[in-house]
């Protein structure tokens, strides 16, 4: 798996992943245009629509109602060093019964983003200061 972010000037970036591109910026207060959603964003953004994938399809599998399926995350922010530090999944699935909020609820845990940021991954960094060769044409 594996993401690109190309800087366009400001505080813009093109997110590249396969054949998708989207545009990252920073809001008006932080020097950005807000043209696309923040770093902070996207992070948020991965954690709902992964936890709303496994919830979908737990609904689905039971044929249970999906269409109304929605997933609303909230994160509090910290500081020393800034961050985010905590998290709040909220999981709207009207016309479950308890059983299968359960089920929803045992689905989410499952989440890929979930389970990353429960165990904090090791992460490095290098930084390459290489002239980058012109392509060819």
């Amino acid at each position: 798996m594996e993401v690109s972010a190309r800087y366009l000037g400001n505080e813009e970036f093109e997110v590249t992943a396969g054949v998708h591109k989207v545009l990252c910026d920073q809001p008006v207060g932080n020097g950005g245009a807000d043209q696309g959603m923040s770093p902070p964003e996207f992070l948020l953004a991965s954690l709902a629509t992964c936890a709303g994938y496994y919830a979908a399809q737990y609904l689905n599998t039971r044929r249970l109602p999906s269409e109304n399926l929605n997933v609303r995350v909230i994160a509090q922010k910290k500081a020393e060093p800034v961050r985010l530090g905590a998290f709040q999944i909220a999981v709207t699935a009207p016309g479950i019964d308890q059983r299968h909020q359960a089920g929803v609820l045992r689905a989410v845990r499952a989440c890929l983003i979930h389970n990353t940021l429960l165990s904090a991954p090791a992460i490095d960094i290098t930084v390459d200061t290489s002239v980058p060769v012109p392509n060819a044409a």
